[in-house]
C-alpha cells in the first residue's frame, strides 16, 4: 500500500512538472512530425494576414483604374471608327476585341479581391456574409481568372496568324464568326461555358452539401477525399493553362524569330525598323504570363494532391501558405494587364499619350520648364 501511494505521488508530481506528459493534451501539441492525422487540420494562416490585405487593397485600386481606363478607351475608339472606313476599321481593331474581353474579366475579378481585403483586413478573417456568398465570391474569382488565361493564349495564336499571313486575305468565316468575326464568337463561347460552368458548379456544392462547421471563415483549404470530382476538376483547368502557355511560348518565339529574320534580310521595307521592337512587345506578354500564372500552378499541383489523399497537417500547412503568396501574383495580372493593353493597341497608345499631353498642358508652368524652352530656342 505504502508502495502504491508511494507511485501515485510519484506520477501526479512528474505530471504537474511536466505537462506534456499528459496523454490528454491536445493533438496540436504532440503530433509535431509530418506524419499522417486523422481528422480534420486546423491551418493558421494569421501570419499572412496583414499582406494579403495590403496587397489585394494594392491590386484593387491599380485593376479598377487601368481596366476602366482601358474599357474607356476601347468603346470610345470603337464609336469613332463608325463613320470610318469599315474594312481598315475592323483590321486596325481586330485585337482590340480580344482586349476588351480582357478588361472586362479583370474588371470583374476586382470586387473579388475587394472581398479579400474586407476577409483578411476589415473582419479580421471571420466571414459573416454565409456559405452561399463565399462560394459564389471563390468561384468568380477562379472564372474570371481562367477567361483572362485562355484569352492570352487566344491573343498569342491571333497574333501568331496574322504575323505568318504577311498580309494575305482571310478565308471568309462561317456561321456565327462570319456575322460578328471569329473573335467576338470565341469570346462569347469562352463567356458561355465559364458561366455555365460555375453555375453546375455552384448548385451542385449547394444542393450536396452539408453545412460547413467553420461558418465564419472563407477562402480556406477544403478537404476534397468525399468529392474527388471536384479536384480532378480543377486538375483539369490546370492542364488547359499549361496548354495554354505552351501555345503562348511556341507562337511567340516564332513571331520573335520572324520578325528579326524580315528585319535583317528585308532593311530597306518601310517597317523594318519597327519588327525588333514588335518582337520585344511580344515577350513581354510571355513574360507576363509567366510571372503571374505559372508559380500558381505549379504550387496548384500540390495542393489539389494534398486536398484528394491523406496528407499530414504539417505539409497541408505549407502548401496551403504556398497557395496564398502564389494567388497573389495570379491577382497581379489584373494590374499588369493594362500595359499589355499599351504595347498591342494602337488606339490604346494614342489615347494614352493624348491624356497625358493634355495634363501637361494643364500644369502650371515651372522654372525648369520655363530654362528647357530657351534652351530649346
Amino acid at each position: 500500500m505504502d508502495d502504491l501511494m508511494t507511485s501515485n505521488i510519484l506520477t501526479t508530481t512528474a505530471m504537474m512538472a511536466f505537462p506534456f506528459l499528459n496523454s490528454s493534451a491536445p493533438e496540436s501539441q504532440v503530433s509535431v512530425g509530418p506524419s499522417p492525422e486523422p481528422g480534420p487540420c486546423s491551418l493558421d494562416t494569421s501570419s499572412l494576414r496583414i499582406p494579403l490585405t495590403l496587397f489585394y487593397a494594392l491590386f484593387v485600386v491599380l485593376g479598377l483604374a487601368g481596366n476602366l481606363l482601358a474599357l474607356w478607351v476601347f468603346l470610345r475608339d470603337r464609336s469613332d471608327k463608325k463613320g470610318s472606313d469599315k474594312k481598315a476599321s475592323d483590321k486596325k481593331a481586330s485585337v482590340d476585341v480580344l482586349l476588351v474581353n480582357v478588361a472586362l474579366s479583370d474588371l470583374l475579378l476586382v470586387p473579388c479581391l475587394a472581398f479579400r481585403v474586407w476577409y483578411h483586413g476589415v473582419r479580421g478573417e471571420r466571414w459573416e456574409l454565409g456559405a452561399t456568398m463565399c462560394h459564389m465570391v471563390g468561384h468568380f474569382f477562379y472564372m474570371n481568372m481562367y477567361i483572362s488565361i485562355v484569352l492570352l493564349g487566344l491573343i498569342s495564336v491571333d497574333r501568331y496568324v496574322k504575323t505568318s499571313r504577311g498580309g494575305v486575305p482571310q478565308q471568309r468565316p462561317l456561321g456565327l464568326a462570319k456575322r460578328c468575326g471569329w473573335r467576338t464568337a470565341a469570346c462569347t463561347i469562352i463567356w458561355a461555358l465559364a458561366f455555365a460552368s460555375v453555375m453546375v458548379s455552384l448548385l451542385s456544392i449547394l444542393l450536396t452539401e452539408e453545412t460547413p462547421k467553420e461558418l465564419n471563415r472563407c477562402f480556406q483549404y477544403k478537404e476534397l477525399q468525399d468529392a474527388k470530382w471536384r479536384g480532378y476538376l480543377n486538375l483539369m483547368l490546370v492542364v488547359v493553362v499549361w496548354i495554354s502557355y505552351g501555345c503562348m511560348v511556341v507562337c511567340y518565339v516564332k513571331i520573335a524569330f520572324k520578325l528579326l529574320r524580315t528585319s535583317k534580310e528585308k532593311p530597306d521595307l518601310p517597317n523594318a525598323a519597327l519588327y525588333t521592337q514588335t518582337a520585344k512587345k511580344s515577350f513581354f506578354i510571355l513574360v507576363l504570363f509567366t510571372v503571374c500564372f505559372v508559380p500558381y500552378h505549379i504550387v496548384r499541383v500540390f495542393y489539389i494532391i494534398t486536398q484528394m489523399t491523406e496528407t499530414s497537417c504539417y505539409w497541408k500547412g505549407v502548401v496551403d501558405q504556398a497557395n496564398e503568396v502564389a494567388l497573389l501574383f495570379s491577382a497581379l495580372n489584373s494590374c499588369l494587364d493594362p500595359v499589355m493593353y499599351f504595347l498591342l493597341s494602337s488606339s490604346m497608345r494614342k489615347q494614352v499619350m493624348r491624356l497625358l499631353g493634355n495634363v501637361r498642358q494643364d500644369r502650371p508652368e515651372t522654372a525648369v520648364d520655363r530654362a528647357g524652352g530657351r534652351l530649346r530656342e
